[in-house]
């Protein structure tokens, strides 16, 4: 149309006037100001994976919006750093549309894959296929309000959490927390624990991925106020017995690496690390957390409600559409029809965790 044209970027050639922008346009979205739709990140993808692409969008010569995304073989896309990324879409100017299919094909992309596509994104909204819940914790009134709110809706939670943050002190040794950690040996412990528990439950290992590990590398030597990694760990005796990794926005923290020493698992170091972490998230500034999708009985008892997020793709009638519909539509129906069936869920997990258990006897072997 006249005076719209889409200009397609690596993430490096965007300038300080492009994320400027960016942040703007984000920020009059009303949106949450979720650290994965902010350039930085999408800079740090960038910097790990080559086929990292940003279309800018623009009207009468000015930038109108943002679309971040990966462009494989023939024509594959997808959302920008997905499998690790938990809102994903394009930052658009207040009243300006795009026909999905059209952007695509001035991407040259045949299809465009997302599965944390944020709520809002009417662009690609038609093309969700299912509608996921992504608990989150608000804790913009204070942490002292939230803890009111979950002695309410989880009794006996805290106390018992308490209790065993005071057992773990007595028995191991002084407990003491820090939001902020820049130490890599600790951030080094926490994949290790990530990596072994990804092993002993049957799913993939995303640390045996060399992109993933580059990434959060780059992410927790970031001083981007929105979109910085954010190490916190939880120590007993001088030791570190659980850890997360974060990123983080002024505003909003999303849950990303939480993992724990098993050697300690009696105490529940996970659920004291989780309390500790909301505490001093609010009295830092932040505002939500946000646990992301995927079902885990410790986001049931803390969230306060659930955002909507979707899983989809839009696929332009093309022939190299027809890969993402052979690799990847008999996989996402298969997740879907188990996700439906609570009791086949639970078998699903129990054969994945004996998976998992077989093949880390057959190593220690």
């Amino acid at each position: 149309m006249p005076g719209k044209r889409i200009l397609v970027l690596r993430p490096d050639e965007l300038g300080p006037d492009d994320i400027k922008l960016w942040r703007e346009i984000r920020a009059l979205s009303g949106a949450p100001a979720n650290p994965f739709l902010d350039p930085a990140f999408t800079a740090a993808v960038g910097r790990v994976r080559p086929g990292a692409r940003v279309a800018v969008l623009q009207e009468d010569g000015s930038p109108a919006g943002y679309f971040p995304y990966e462009k494989g073989p023939l024509g594959r896309g997808r959302a920008i750093g997905l499998g690790v990324s938990d809102s994903q879409g394009a930052v658009l100017r207040p009243g300006v549309g795009v026909d999905a299919r059209r952007l695509l094909r001035a991407c040259g992309l045949a299809s465009w894959e997302f599965d944390s596509l944020e709520d809002g994104q009417h662009t690609f909204a038609a093309h969700a296929v299912e509608e996921l819940a992504s608990p989150v914790v608000d804790i913009d009134a204070g942490f002292d309000r939230y803890l009111e709110r979950l002695r309410e809706t989880a009794p006996g939670f805290v106390a018992q959490t308490r209790a065993k943050e005071r057992r773990l002190a007595r028995q191991v040794g002084e407990v003491r927390f820090v939001l902020d950690s820049r130490d890599p040996a600790v951030l080094r412990e926490l994949m290790r624990w990530k990596s072994a528990q990804y092993r002993r439950t049957g799913r993939r290992d995303r640390f045996a991925q060399k992109w993933i590990n580059g990434l959060v590398g780059l992410l927790a030597q970031s001083g981007e106020p929105e979109c910085r990694g954010l190490l916190s760990v939880l120590y007993a005796a001088g030791r570190p017995v659980a850890a997360h990794f974060g990123l983080r926005s002024a505003t909003v923290l999303s849950w990303w690496f939480p993992a724990y020493d098993r050697a300690y698992g009696k105490y529940s170091p996970g659920l004291v690390l989780h309390l500790r972490m909301l505490e001093a998230a609010a009295a830092d500034g932040v505002r939500m957390v946000d646990l992301g999708t995927g079902p885990a009985r410790y986001k049931e008892s803390l969230k306060t409600r659930d955002l909507r997020v979707y899983e989809g793709a839009v696929v332009r009638p093309v022939p190299g559409a027809a890969v993402h519909l052979l690799a990847r539509e008999p996989a996402r129906a298969a997740r879907r029809f188990v996700r439906d069936r609570p009791r086949l869920a639970a078998a699903a997990a129990r054969a994945l965790a004996e998976a998992g258990r077989l093949r880390g006897s057959v190593r220690g072997g």
